[in-house]
Order: C-alpha cells, then sequence, then structure tokens
C-alpha cells in the first residue's frame, strides 16, 4: 500500500510539474504553438487564425522549434501580431511552391502564388524566426511576401534563391535589425520602403541583390545601413541592384561589400532606359567590393549632408520602430 502510495504521489507531482511547463508561456505570449502538442496549437496557421479580427492591442505567438511545413497567410484583419520563435536556426516556417508550378487547374502559381508566407496584417513583427523557400534553383520562388505597414523582423533569417524577399506593399514601411537574408537573382526585391540595418546579406552564385520597383511619388526605397554583403559567389558576379521598374532607389550606407560585387555596381536592367530614372547612391562603403571610381555614371557617391536624411523617421515619414536601438 506504501508503494502504491508513492508511486500515485509520484504520478501527481508529475502532472503538476507538466502542467506548470505547458502553463509557462515565454514572452508574455498569448499562443504557444509546439509540434509535439505542449502548446496552445501545433501550427502556425491555426495560431494566426485565433486572433481576433483587428485585435488593437499586440498578441503574441510564441513558436517553439521545429520545422513547420505550411504556406502560411495573415490576413488584412489580422492586425498587431507577433511572432517570437524559440531558436532562429530551429524555428522554421517553410513551403515548396515555385512560379512555374501548376496548380490544380494546371496553371501556373507565378511569383506571388510561389510565396510560402504571405503577410497583409498591419504592424506584424517576427524575432528568431526562419521564413523559408525550400523549392530549390528552379526560378522564382518567394520566401514571405509583405504587404502590411510598419512591419519588424529582428533576428529572422529568409532563406531561398531567385525572388526570396518580396516587399511588395506600395505603401508598406518595412524594417530588417540584424537579419540574414540570401539568394541569387533579384533576391530582394518589391515596391516597399524598406530598411535593413546591420543585415547579412549572402549573394549565393551569380546575380542582382536588389530589383527594387519603387514607385515615382516616394521618396525612399530601399536603404542599407552597416550591413555585410558578400556570399558564397564567386568575385564580381553580382549587382548591387537593377530596377525591376522606373525610379527605384536604393542606397547602401558604411556597408561591407564583399569581392562577389562588380566593379560598375549596378545595372539598368537589360540595356533599358531605367537609368535615367533610377536613383542608385552609396556612401563610405568599404571592402574588395567598393569601387567607386569604376562605378556605372550614373550612379552617385553621397556627401556627409546627403547621408545624413536616412534615418529611420526620415525615411519612414515619421515612424520610428520601437525597442530597435535605432534612429
Amino acid at each position: 500500500m506504501k508503494k502504491s502510495g508513492s508511486i500515485l504521489i509520484a504520478i501527481l507531482l508529475a502532472l503538476v510539474a507538466f502542467s506548470g511547463v505547458y502553463a509557462q508561456k515565454p514572452h508574455n505570449a498569448d499562443f504557444v504553438v509546439a509540434k509535439d502538442g505542449r502548446g496552445d496549437f501545433t501550427t502556425v496557421q491555426a495560431a494566426i487564425n485565433a486572433v481576433p479580427d483587428f485585435r488593437k492591442k499586440r498578441t503574441v505567438i510564441y513558436i517553439k522549434d521545429g520545422t513547420y511545413k505550411e504556406k502560411l497567410i495573415l490576413p488584412t484583419s489580422k492586425t498587431n501580431v507577433t511572432f517570437i520563435g524559440e531558436d532562429v536556426s530551429k524555428t522554421i516556417l517553410t513551403f515548396d511552391d515555385y512560379a512555374s508550378k501548376k496548380n490544380r487547374f494546371g496553371e501556373e502559381m507565378g511569383t506571388t502564388g510561389s510565396s510560402s508566407f504571405f503577410v497583409f496584417g498591419d504592424g506584424f513583427r517576427a524575432q528568431n524566426i526562419t521564413f523559408q523557400n525550400s523549392a530549390g534553383p528552379v526560378g522564382q520562388a518567394v520566401a514571405i511576401r509583405v504587404d502590411g505597414d510598419q512591419t519588424v523582423f529582428i533576428n529572422c533569417r529568409f532563406l531561398g534563391n531567385q525572388d526570396t524577399l518580396y516587399t511588395h506593399g506600395r505603401d508598406s514601411r518595412q524594417y530588417y535589425k540584424n537579419c540574414y537574408i540570401e539568394g541569387t537573382v533579384d533576391f530582394i526585391f518589391g515596391w516597399s520602403t524598406a530598411v535593413f540595418d546591420d543585415c547579412t546579406i549572402n549573394a549565393k552564385t551569380n546575380g542582382y541583390v536588389t530589383a527594387a520597383s519603387t514607385p515615382k511619388d516616394s521618396d525612399y526605397g530601399y536603404v542599407f545601413r552597416n550591413c555585410h554583403i558578400a556570399g558564397d559567389a564567386a568575385a564580381n558576379t553580382y549587382y548591387l541592384g537593377r530596377p525591376w521598374r522606373n525610379y527605384a532607389k536604393v542606397v547602401y550606407l558604411n556597408c561591407y561589400l564583399g569581392k562577389q560585387i562588380k566593379p560598375a555596381g549596378w545595372s539598368n536592367w537589360h540595356g533599358t532606359n531605367r537609368d535615367k530614372t533610377a536613383y542608385y547612391a552609396e556612401y563610405k562603403n568599404q571592402g574588395p567590393g567598393f569601387k567607386p571610381h569604376e562605378r556605372v555614371k550614373w550612379s552617385h557617391q553621397l556627401t556627409k549632408e546627403q547621408a545624413q536624411k536616412y534615418t529611420l523617421k526620415k525615411v519612414f515619414n515619421g515612424w520610428v520602430p520601437h525597442n530597435t536601438g535605432q534612429k
């Protein structure tokens, strides 16, 4: 009887301990996603669906380590949502669609359709998360398409090949801090205004780092500050950017440019005349890929006074992401 009682007590204590672990929600999370069932949901999309529409307060979703193969959608009604991963290298959101892949009707998905994650809700934030398109080198294959305004990514990874990161929203302001972004051709592209601080940009084979399509009436496009642009590609195989549309704007400030960057620096997209409207500039870059005297004549080397206008407040028209330590 004593032995049975001891076993029962041990079981009860174990259950209490387990329930205590289960009840703990790191980072004041509202929901926990865990593949092993020790959370509120086993899938990320289920957690997104549980967020009240147009909630005024922030909803925090903590995602435990695991590879979550899901094609995700954060609708416009899901505002102020935060994803926090357990470990950036182990918390992976991935899918494997690509542009030429056929849908159920035999039609090609296209670049947008290939996206692993669609972010439409305003105020989205992510930290310690890997966003991936695992289709491989099969043409356009987007890891994440971001349309929501005032989005923030801190210590995140964006993995793919061609067209990895699609900054799609025309009026979207996006901030990337301490992120890793890799790809081949045009792997950072789109209409949005985006600032990249202290990011690592990995040029994998050969191609173009950016393909901005900045709207004509936007004062800023892509701004890279204190970033490290290098990678696995051979020397002189990458352009800093090419204009997907007229009026593309891209600026690199105080960045390290590896040997992968071509001396010309910039392309005008297959011999078009977009160089007449694009604005491509640099300020105090360094490294073997920084050869200002060999850059295309239509690019710019900024003065100190010109470079000072690239603050978050100015670039984002008054919005400064909180808790980033940047200005």
